[in-house]
């Protein structure tokens, strides 16, 4: 379908995320953009709730936020944002956080993984782990009651992906996994990657980019930073993926949603048309990031 008038209207002002002369982004100007955030007054309310805690994970920073004023035990829902390894933080998520907890009544631990370039592949993964594998060690810290899932929009997509088939590896059973236009395959050579190379937010180029500063040794097929070149993805949690119609990486989700249904494992892909990268933390900008909350809720409700 057509773009949607707001993802119209947004790629108008931004035609793209960093809207800047790539060459010129050397580490200071990295740095400042990190504390420049324009669309901060688009990512939602900063609604007060009962228990909002900053804490280590292992030496990893996390926040954690419980919508339950009581002190049971809950799910745990583990949140890794996005901003292509090399931008984001906890802080700028603050209020993607606090509506997770919100909806999804869980204990949601949102995690403050090393960002690229000053910490290259695979620190943010081994960062993601880290976080995951301690929630299931220390169950009584995070007030839970042993159900375990991972969301993340993005690179957040793609370490919440990381995360789940390391869960796999090691014998511990994650809920769910939620991936929101996930990072999959660093190839990026999809038929998306041509239909939408420029001007609908995030760009081919600056997809590349990224990729440079977080793995600029890696090899490209490695699970961890290729998930969808993962050998063998039978037995991973069950997963929903969101994708964006006019989104270089629209096909890696896709194509790893159907894997993983191919392999048995309970998938659910769900595509919003007309849609473009980034709508899902921008809720005052796009009346479909709130469609897609409900929704990713929903199944985390239903899977915890």
């Amino acid at each position: 379908m057509p773009l949607h008038p707001q993802a119209r209207d947004y790629v108008a002002q931004y035609p793209s995320d960093l809207t800047t002369d790539l060459a010129t982004l050397d580490l200071a100007a990295i740095q400042e953009m990190r504390a420049q955030d324009a669309l901060a007054a688009h990512r939602g309310p900063l609604t007060k709730l009962p228990f909002v805690r900053d804490e280590l994970a292992e030496g990893v920073p996390i926040r954690i936020y419980r919508a339950d004023p009581g002190d049971g035990l809950l799910p745990v829902v583990v949140y890794f944002h996005g901003g292509g390894w090399v931008f984001g933080s906890v802080r700028r998520n603050d209020a993607a956080g606090r509506d997770l907890a919100i909806r999804t009544g869980a204990v949601v631990v949102s995690v403050d993984y090393r960002l690229a370039p000053e910490h290259p592949f695979p620190a943010a993964a081994d960062d993601a782990w880290t976080v995951v594998r301690d929630i299931f060690a220390r169950p009584a810290f995070y007030q839970s009651n042993g159900s375990v899932a991972v969301i993340g929009d993005s690179a957040g997509g793609n370490l919440a992906a990381v995360a789940a088939w390391q869960a796999r590896d090691a014998g511990l059973r994650l809920a769910h996994q939620v991936l929101v236009y996930p990072v999959l395959d660093v190839a990026m050579d999809t038929p998306s990657y041509v239909q939408h190379a420029k001007g609908f937010g995030l760009d081919a180029e600056e997809m590349a980019w990224f990729t440079r500063q977080y793995a600029p040794d890696a090899d490209p097929a490695d699970p961890r930073l290729s998930p969808l070149r993962l050998p063998d993805v039978s037995g991973l949690a069950p997963a929903t993926v969101v994708t964006a119609e006019y989104d270089v990486l629209r096909d890696e989700g896709e194509r790893y949603a159907a894997r993983l249904a191919e392999a048995g494992v309970p998938a659910e892909l769900r595509r919003f048309d007309g849609a473009v990268h980034s709508f899902f933390v921008l809720p005052g900008l796009f009346d479909q990031a709130v469609e897609a909350r409900d929704y990713v809720a929903e199944r985390l409700r239903e899977s915890l």
